[in-house]
């Protein structure tokens, strides 16, 4: 029992301690000027664009074995998101739409490279996928944990939990777009709004059944609204009553897999 005890300690101290590594590389912080309409593109994700429109389905669910067909070309991608180090020279969009892109793009990656698999969660039976160094950004190694809680949720903006997508049902869907400083205000404003309303949900003048994801990231959607009752009524279709009691859905992790 004792040696579970500190087995368990050692497990809460290293997520904590992965989950917020920057390892240097500068990251911005949501401003006044973020969202600007004169924002242009330095980075090109055009091919990544490619892939999602030829690999995902307009519900989101992914065709693993055409990424996997698109191997190559997907590591091409993935290394070349890891040759741009950003500084502070870029603009917030372009930041945001980067460590979404990185989130994404590799955790697709590390689903290809063990697939078959049944869920993101027994990729590996020996370190949890999301805290596995394996994302480089020059010569900086990186966990999934780092770039969302180490970079993303740093930048202070809470639909990016609607952004990146961890490889399984429960999760929001993975859009058919890559991501741009252009582009990405809207994209997470869609992102927002599909999941809120889709099926991941069940929300009802007087009910409320939720994603988990508006338990575990609480104090983020607190950041920008009163309660998550508020938050949520800003992209939900069926205004929730502000006095109704949450209740979670259970998290379903098996793979977003195409049948």
């Amino acid at each position: 029992m004792k040696k579970t005890l500190i087995y368990s300690g050692l497990i809460i101290l290293f997520t904590l301690s992965s989950c917020i590594s920057t390892k240097g590389v500068p990251y911005k912080k949501n401003s006044d000027q973020a969202y600007s309409d004169t924002i242009k593109n330095s980075l090109d994700h055009s091919v990544w664009d490619k892939l999602l429109k030829q690999n995902v389905r307009e519900d989101g669910l992914v065709a693993y074995e055409g990424f996997k067909a698109d191997q190559k070309i997907l590591n091409d991608y993935v290394q070349y998101l890891s040759e741009q180090m950003p500084d502070k020279s870029w603009s917030y969009e372009e930041q945001l739409a980067y460590f979404i892109n990185v989130y994404n793009a590799n955790t697709i990656k590390l689903i290809v490279d063990n697939y078959p698999v049944e869920s993101i969660k027994k990729v590996d039976a020996t370190i949890s996928p999301f805290l596995k160094n394996f994302i480089f950004i020059g010569e900086k190694e990186f966990s999934l944990a780092d770039i969302e809680k180490g970079f993303l949720q740093k930048m202070n903006e809470p639909r990016i939990h609607f952004a990146i997508n961890c490889a399984s049902i429960s999760c929001p869907k993975l859009l058919r777009e890559a991501y741009t400083a252009e582009n990405v205000n809207e994209l997470m404003d869609r992102a927002a709004k599909e999941f809120i309303n889709s099926d991941k949900n069940n929300i009802s003048e007087n009910s409320a059944k939720v994603s988990e994801i508006f338990k575990w990231y609480k104090k983020d959607f607190l950041l920008q609204s009163e309660s998550i009752i508020d938050y949520i009524n800003q992209y939900a279709d069926t205004k929730i009553n502000p006095n109704v009691e949450l209740s979670y859905i259970e998290y379903n992790w098996d793979l977003n897999d195409v049948e």
